[in-house]
């Protein structure tokens, strides 16, 4: 499994030779200036929630490479209306694809469209394929609903927002590590614009002085589990 990161909370993850794309905010990112949108494979996207910096290439990305939507059920509907595939789940919603398996998790967020219509209730994504277990937390709050997914599988990566304001911060996800009883944690959702900067450093040193490893790659760098 080999995880890239495209910014903000964009990611795309290799499962074999199944591409997955999450929440892609791309062409509005200035900081991934350097990510050609228009080359990223994907034969799914996977939506946690409808906000605009996570959906701005979902429909320009899904056309041109024929992906599926997995979100959802009124995210998946709205983009099924554009002509786009897609497969809708709910919050304890377990689904097998032909990469591995997937299972809609809680998440505490709010979530709309950029013309404010409803996008149903945010989630996130626990995702096993490979042999390899990972939970994509989404935008969330730490919530002890995170306790139930150790109760059900043993996760090798947990990818956590740590931009605080918008989600939680570096304080709460390490809470959340704990939740999810995960040390390997791949943060996402900060620097992208003022409200979510974060020191790089302060933020490692937080999660190294609890025995865990807190990654932050840089746009386009990828890891391999």
């Amino acid at each position: 499994m080999k995880i890239t990161f495209l910014g903000h909370a964009s990611l795309h993850i290799q499962i074999d030779d199944v591409n997955l794309l999450v929440d892609p905010f791309i062409s509005g990112n200035p900081k991934a200036s350097h990510i050609d949108v228009n080359t990223i494979e994907a034969d799914y996207i996977l939506v946690t929630h409808a906000h605009q910096d996570h959906i701005l290439d979902v429909e320009a990305i899904a056309k041109r490479a024929g992906a599926t939507v997995i979100s959802n059920y009124e995210i998946v509907t709205h983009y099924q209306g554009k002509g786009i595939e897609g497969h809708p789940m709910n919050h304890g919603g377990t689904w097998e694809f032909d990469f591995g398996k997937v299972k809609y998790v809680n998440a505490i967020h709010t979530s709309s469209f950029p013309d404010g219509s409803y996008g149903g209730q945010p989630g996130g994504f626990v995702i096993e394929g490979e042999h390899k277990t990972i939970y994509i937390a989404g935008d969330t709050a730490v919530t002890f609903d995170m306790k139930l997914i150790p109760m059900q599988t043993k996760l090798d990566l947990a990818i956590l927002p740590v931009g605080d304001n918008f989600t939680m911060g570096v304080e709460d996800a390490i809470i959340a590590s704990d939740f999810v009883q995960c040390d390997k944690i791949l943060g996402y959702h900060f620097d992208t614009f003022g409200y979510i900067e974060i020191d790089h450093e302060a933020a490692k040193k937080a999660f190294f002085d609890k025995d865990k490893d807190l990654m932050l790659l840089d746009i386009g760098e990828s890891l391999e589990l």
